[in-house]
């Protein structure tokens, strides 16, 4: 025998739907703060290459560090105040602020690593074998 279950109307799916949406968001946001920074390391055979996503960042709000070992790579993005010139937001799914992720590289020479930024890619390289003297706290310049 087959049971009538009542359909949910359309208004109370997106209400069900929205509502886990927003459960998510929130729980999302206590535990992957750091995979807006997916990174990948490629080991080739006198070095390594480190391939940071950065979509939608600007080059000038991006700086890399090299402390005590761990190179540092620090991300800012600005919220654009769009709000009162476009209308009112219904939803909002890009993120906004500061971000940063720090990779262990060893005692290496700050002016052996090298970083370039190019279509929302941030690419590292660092010798696999540096100069073993390490200087705390110097910045890395980004082509």
């Amino acid at each position: 025998m087959l049971t009538n279950w009542p359909m949910l109307r359309d208004r109370e799916w997106r209400d069900w739907r929205d509502w886990f949406d927003g459960f998510d968001r929130f729980f999302r946001g206590w535990f992957d703060d750091d995979m807006l920074m997916r990174a990948d390391m490629q080991e080739k055979d006198d070095k390594y290459v480190l391939d940071i996503d950065l979509p939608g960042f600007e080059k000038e709000n991006i700086s890399i560090t090299l402390n005590d070992g761990y190179l540092v790579v620090f991300a800012k993005m600005d919220q654009a105040d769009e709000e009162n010139k476009k209308g009112r937001y219904i939803r909002r799914e890009r993120r906004y602020g500061e971000y940063t992720r720090s990779f262990y590289v060893g005692d290496i020479e700050e002016g052996d690593i090298k970083a370039s930024f190019k279509n929302g890619v941030l690419r590292v390289t660092f010798p696999k074998e540096g100069i073993r003297k390490l200087q705390s706290g110097k910045s890395i310049k980004i082509d």
